[in-house]
């Protein structure tokens, strides 16, 4: 169980301090979450709360009742949590076969490796011994990252927009690859997202919107609301054009 108990962020602009995120309260059992909401709304910011990266200014993060507000990102890894950025980093010198066995915390055979690569639709024998540097295009990085969140099998896993720079292609294989996590792991997933082929796997949709949650629920209670036209008065997301920019 993942706990957040008023858990709020300022950053600094041309204006002075924003209050991006206030008072957030969430409790995220086992199951498969989203969290979508208009640009600005601090969806981003939040996950990166949760994983450690940034810190909130004030709040509680709780873990399966232990209390991880003030911890780092490798003791947070180390305690469950996992990470895919919006935008993957470069790790020059390292292979692709390297990472996910540090990601697994274990020396990979090349058949297991070669496997998590193929759920993400990646040919393993063009990509096993690749390095991971500016040669991979950053839809080949995202893929590559994704696979090793796969590989780790952590209690919380966390994806940033994990379908921007995705070719459609391999966006359906993406949606197949939660679909089997959502399955098959006894974890925590939690997918930062406006597309609706994400949102429409969910067991729950988290509305975040000014820096409060608006609205929660089931994807059957909160999905109608999201998909209403401009005309009818309903809550909508922001311009999907603009959300991948974010």
């Amino acid at each position: 169980m993942l706990e957040l108990k008023n858990i709020s962020f300022n950053a600094e602009n041309e204006s002075g301090e924003k209050e991006i995120l206030k008072n957030i309260n969430l409790k995220i059992d086992n199951s498969f979450v989203v969290i979508t909401g208009p640009n600005g709304g601090g969806k981003s910011t939040l996950a990166k709360i949760i994983a450690g990266i940034i810190a909130p200014v004030s709040g509680q993060i709780l873990l399966d009742g232990e209390d991880i507000t003030h911890m780092s990102v490798t003791e947070r890894a180390n305690r469950g949590i996992s990470f895919a950025f919006q935008q993957p980093v470069h790790f020059k010198g390292l292979t692709v076969y390297d990472m996910l066995g540090l990601a697994a915390g274990k020396k990979l055979g090349i058949n297991e490796a070669c496997d998590y690569l193929s759920q993400v639709g990646l040919c393993a024998r063009d990509y096993i011994n690749r390095e991971i540097n500016s040669s991979l295009s950053g839809g080949e990085l995202k893929r590559i990252e994704i696979a090793s969140v796969l590989a780790r099998s952590t209690k919380v896993s966390i994806f940033d927009e994990p379908e921007a720079g995705i070719d459609l292609w391999s966006f359906g294989n993406l949606i197949r690859v939660f679909e089997k996590m959502r399955k098959e792991s006894g974890g925590t997933i939690i997918i930062i997202s406006h597309q609706e082929r994400i949102l429409n796997i969910a067991d729950r949709i988290i509305v975040l919107g000014g820096g409060t949650v608006s609205s929660e629920g089931t994807k059957e209670e909160i999905l109608p609301q999201l998909l209403c036209t401009v005309d009818s008065g309903c809550r909508v997301l922001a311009d999907t054009a603009r959300e991948e920019n974010q």
